[in-house]
């Protein structure tokens, strides 16, 4: 009998002491999917067949002795802007509902190579971008703590999914909060890794300059480990980084005594003012970060509607390049919340999207500034518990400065972790930052916390 909820990390230990078999645990996903799935929306397509093959092709290598690692037999699920091969990959979007593309995404392959197992494509919202949408082929992910509430976006199928224990792990992406964003209204963890670490070729574009892929699992061990199969240098990628990679799951052994935190309260507190539960739930996180002999202080930025303001005039003018041509010949195939952000991309000047990198320079500087004596800065991810799914605004990007958004601006690496729950069960989060390629740090600190609280042992009862 395959356990509901099993991490990556246990699952791998128990697969390479052959205690367990690669196939029943994709036969184990595929049928909780087949029971769940319904309710929650998560997957746009499951490649049942394609998987069953890869299960039994890593349980053969397997006994014979080749295995290849933590990610061997391990069943994940694919972001459906994640191109591969021979499997339509849409951007849950009737404009590319047909799409069909020759090769996978590099970090796709990466995984493959691995020896992951890829369970299906997970919903997403449109493009990355425009959602929850209600007029799409396919339905938009719902919360698995609460099939009302909203799963946070763009990465909506593989939050879901993760925290319902369909997948054991899946890939995200994050332009403005698209990995943070649902990691924090599931309950999981996700991080987006520095920019360019992870190879954006075959992945649908949103906007070239804040694009980053990284991955979603329940803990920061598993994104470590996910991590580490999915970085490294890419050509093909113009802003792919040529940095070595480290172990990042070695490192999660690290002491984590004396690393400098620096908070950044008024982001959350004013700026973005959050609820009750969220600030006391960081607070908490704050003393048990001292308690494991952090140094945790407050530090202040400039403010939050300044970083929110930039990020989103970058975002939406690089969106609207892309998107432009398709735009004026099949407007109406778009869903109505996409084509009107891309309406109000469409009014921005030339001038403002120049003054705005000018002002993105100036604030990766005041952050680097910042963090000239700290390791770390941490913030909310989110104002709140999720909310429920019929309340999301339109436009919820300028309904209230992200949370997420600033560290997209730098580039930084981000990363969201449970901190708790609400009275009603509903999960909480607060988010980790490190300095650029300092993502081994990001996940000790996460790994170290996770540990040190029984929020990991809490999971959706359906």
């Amino acid at each position: 009998m395959v356990p509901d909820f099993l991490t990556i990390a246990e699952a791998a230990r128990l697969i390479e002491r052959r205690e367990l078999s690669p196939v029943e645990l994709t036969e184990s996903l595929l049928q909780r999917i087949e029971k769940l799935d319904g309710r929650l929306n998560s997957f746009i397509r499951v490649l049942a067949d394609d998987a069953g093959a890869t299960a039994r092709k890593a349980e053969s290598d397997i006994m014979a002795g080749l295995y290849r690692g933590p990610l061997h037999g391990i069943p994940l699920g694919l972001k459906d802007i994640y191109e591969t091969a021979g499997v339509p990959t849409t951007g849950h979007s009737k404009v590319m509902q047909h799409h069909v593309p020759k090769a996978d995404a590099v970090s796709v392959g990466k995984l493959r190579e691995a020896g992951a197992v890829v369970l299906g494509k997970l919903a997403t919202h449109e493009f990355a971008f425009g959602g929850p949408s209600f007029d799409l082929p396919w339905p938009p992910a719902r919360n698995p703590w609460d099939t009302s509430r909203f799963t946070g976006g763009s990465s909506s199928g593989t939050g879901a999914s993760v925290a319902a224990g369909l997948v054991l792990g899946g890939t995200g992406s994050d332009t403005g909060g698209s990995i943070r964003g649902p990691a924090a209204f599931c309950g999981i963890a996700g991080i987006k890794p520095t920019y360019g670490l992870i190879s954006r070729a075959g992945i649908l574009p949103l906007a070239f300059s804040l694009d980053h892929a990284g991955p979603m699992a329940w803990t920061a061990e598993d994104c470590a480990i996910l991590l580490q199969a999915m970085a490294g240098h890419d050509p093909a990628d113009p802003g792919s980084a040529n940095q070595p990679i480290p172990d990042y799951r070695a490192a999660l052994a690290g002491d984590v005594k004396g690393l400098r935190i620096g908070l950044i309260r008024h982001f959350y507190e004013r700026d973005n003012e959050a609820n009750a539960a969220t600030r006391n739930a960081i607070d908490t996180a704050a003393k048990t970060l001292a308690g494991l002999g952090c140094s945790v202080r407050d530090i202040a930025l400039s403010p939050l509607a300044e970083w929110a303001a930039c990020g989103v005039t970058i975002m939406l003018s690089e969106a609207y390049a892309i998107h432009e041509a398709n735009l004026r010949t099949r407007f109406t195939d778009y869903g109505e919340i996409f084509r009107g952000r891309m309406v109000l991309a469409g009014l921005i000047t030339a001038a403002d999207y120049i003054q705005a990198l000018r002002r993105r320079r100036e604030l990766i500087a005041e952050l680097d500034q910042a963090m000239a004596n700290l390791d770390l800065v941490m913030t909310a991810a989110a104002p709140s518990e999720a909310p429920p799914i019929d309340q999301v605004p339109k436009f919820t990007i300028m309904d209230r400065p992200s949370l997420t958004i600033a560290f997209n601006v730098t580039g930084s690496p981000a990363m969201s972790v449970c901190c708790g729950y609400t009275d009603t069960g509903l999960p909480l989060s607060f988010q980790i930052v490190g300095k650029r390629f300092a993502d081994a740090t990001v996940l000790r600190l996460a790994h170290a916390y996770e540990r040190a609280t029984p929020w990991r042992d809490r999971r959706p009862s359906f």
